[in-house]
């Protein structure tokens, strides 16, 4: 197998890692909701309104008309922090995120983050 087909295929599964991990997310995030309430008509209302919107460097996960969090879609550095791929951040405001990273999507464990929103440090 040549070298580049060989590296087209590690891309391929990275991205499908990617959204994977980005879907396992969501679903936690509406699991943290309905184990906050018990509101039937509430808990289907959150979870039509959790969605994604991929950017640039960026995918911005929204609920109704909030910001939730980013996540980085590639390596990179936020205001002289470094950063994975994967990597949490809170919303600093609409367009950007906070400074620090508070977890990663290829994190096993869900106590970095709550329905409302990636936790505080």
């Amino acid at each position: 197998m040549c070298i580049f087909c060989r590296n087209q295929k590690k891309e391929k599964t990275m991205k499908q890692d990617f959204g994977k991990a980005i879907e396992r997310l969501i679903e936690n995030i509406k699991v943290d909701y309905a184990n906050w309430t018990t509101w039937e008509e509430g808990i289907e209302r959150f979870n039509k309104g959790v969605r994604v919107k991929i950017g640039r460097k960026y995918t911005k996960v929204l609920q109704g008309s909030s910001v939730w969090g980013f996540i980085a879609n590639d390596d990179g550095v936020l205001k002289g922090v470094p950063y994975k791929k994967g990597d949490v951040f809170k919303a600093a405001g609409w367009a950007s995120p906070a400074k620090w990273q508070r977890g990663s999507i290829f994190d096993k464990g869900t106590n970095w983050f709550a329905w409302t929103g990636p936790r505080y440090l």
